[in-house]
């Protein structure tokens, strides 16, 4: 699709220069013209007074809207084991798919016939399986070249994966090779009433907006999506579906993963697996108020969080931050501890099954996203909190 000025009818007023937000128009030998910088704003379409300028659908709009059926997700496994973002995407797959009237796949590199089998018992129809020992450890090419193919063959309409470190890094190339677009980090996923597009939400501006991002001529529609925003599917056993076993032998690759080193630390978290959170932000006034946040975690087996306030002030390293620049958690319960409640912050833990906030400002945006909430020093109410669970399990 693309911007067209008839020539023969343009008078060269120079209306259309003047309402192109892109600098996009110039007059050329009296007449208005469209360059390169073009964006498809489509704001010069109704100012143009002689109606000079169009939009021209080309053939391959239709073409390759028509191409695509079916939701494909990517299931990223780590060491043998699947990801709980895979899950979560058959989900949410799941329910895309049945808007669309259509199936759902699965693509596995480095499983086996029993991971294949999990997914097609989470909500799979069909498996891609690719058991090849060569794909067991992470890798951005053959990853990318492989499921480059198997799209080109195939030709789903949505496929997804997760915003993780795996899908961050080797999804894009899969989008360059394919001349896809793929929109990063969503945390909604809906379908449009009217062209059965994609809808792709995600934060945007620092989290301060929600963006809407669809692409209507180009097939597959990509996307990455953040972990725990999406629920589970539900587990049965007695499902059935096809596993289609897929090779490597057209996969060229120049680099092979010799080893993976771990990070050990004795302060590494999985804040993304943990069940309950204690969260700390600029509230907890520093190190010396997170000690407390550390003590109540300790009585009720949590992992401690913190909102960038806090890490930005140093209080506690960045692999604990929650929210719009750190980890997206969804726990079965959220107690955030002199936290405001910055969208950013809340974009991240929103969908905890249940929020507990303490924060001595009533007015505190936090509150608004909370089951329950106590207004009050999160320094004096911590430590209260840890006594009464600790007489009350008696500790």
């Amino acid at each position: 699709m693309y911007i067209k000025v008839k020539r023969e009818i343009c008078t060269g007023c120079e209306a259309c220069v003047q309402s192109c937000p892109y600098d996009a128009i110039v007059i050329n030998d009296g007449k208005a013209e469209i360059t390169e910088l073009c964006q498809l704003c489509r704001a010069c379409l109704s100012i143009c007074p002689e109606g000079a300028i169009s939009e021209v659908r080309e053939v391959s709009d239709s073409r390759e809207t028509a191409q695509g059926r079916g939701v494909w997700i990517v299931a990223e496994q780590r060491e043998g084991k699947i990801a709980g973002v895979s899950l979560e995407l058959l989900g949410a797959g799941r329910r895309l798919a049945e808007r669309l009237g259509t199936e759902v796949a699965a693509v596995l590199f480095g499983g086996t016939d029993y991971d294949a089998g999990e997914l097609v018992r989470w909500g799979a129809d069909r498996v891609f399986l690719c058991a090849d020992q060569f794909m067991r450890p992470f890798n951005d090419e053959p990853y990318a070249a492989l499921l480059s193919m198997l799209i080109e063959e195939q030709k789903p309409e949505i496929v997804l994966t997760g915003a993780t470190p795996i899908g961050r890094s080797f999804f894009p190339r899969v989008a360059a090779r394919l001349r896809a677009g793929l929109t990063a980090d969503c945390t909604s996923l809906e379908i449009d009433n009217e062209t059965g597009n994609l809808l792709q939400i995600r934060p945007a501006f620092g989290g301060n907006i929600m963006a809407t991002i669809f692409c209507p001529h180009v097939r597959p529609q990509m996307a990455t999506v953040r972990p725990r925003v999406m629920k589970r599917g539900a587990y049965d056993e007695s499902r059935t579906g096809e596993i289609v076993k897929v090779g490597i032998d057209s996969i060229l690759s120049r680099t092979r993963v010799i080893e993976t080193v771990k990070e050990v630390s004795e302060m590494a978290i999985n804040l993304q697996d943990a069940n309950i959170i204690v969260a700390g932000g600029r509230g907890m006034g520093g190190e010396k108020g997170f000690m407390l946040l550390y003590e109540l975690a300790d009585v009720l087996g949590a992992s401690v969080a913190a909102s960038r306030a806090a890490v930005d002030e140093g209080w506690i390293p960045y692999r604990h931050q929650v929210g719009q620049t750190g980890k997206t958690v969804s726990p079965r319960l959220y107690i955030a501890c002199g936290i405001s409640g910055a969208v950013q912050h809340l974009v991240g833990m929103q969908s905890s099954d249940v929020i507990v906030a303490i924060n001595k400002n009533s007015d505190a945006p936090i509150f608004s996203a909370a089951t329950y909430g106590i207004v009050g020093d999160a320094g004096e109410i911590v430590p209260m909190l840890t006594r009464k669970i600790k007489e009350a399990r008696g500790i």
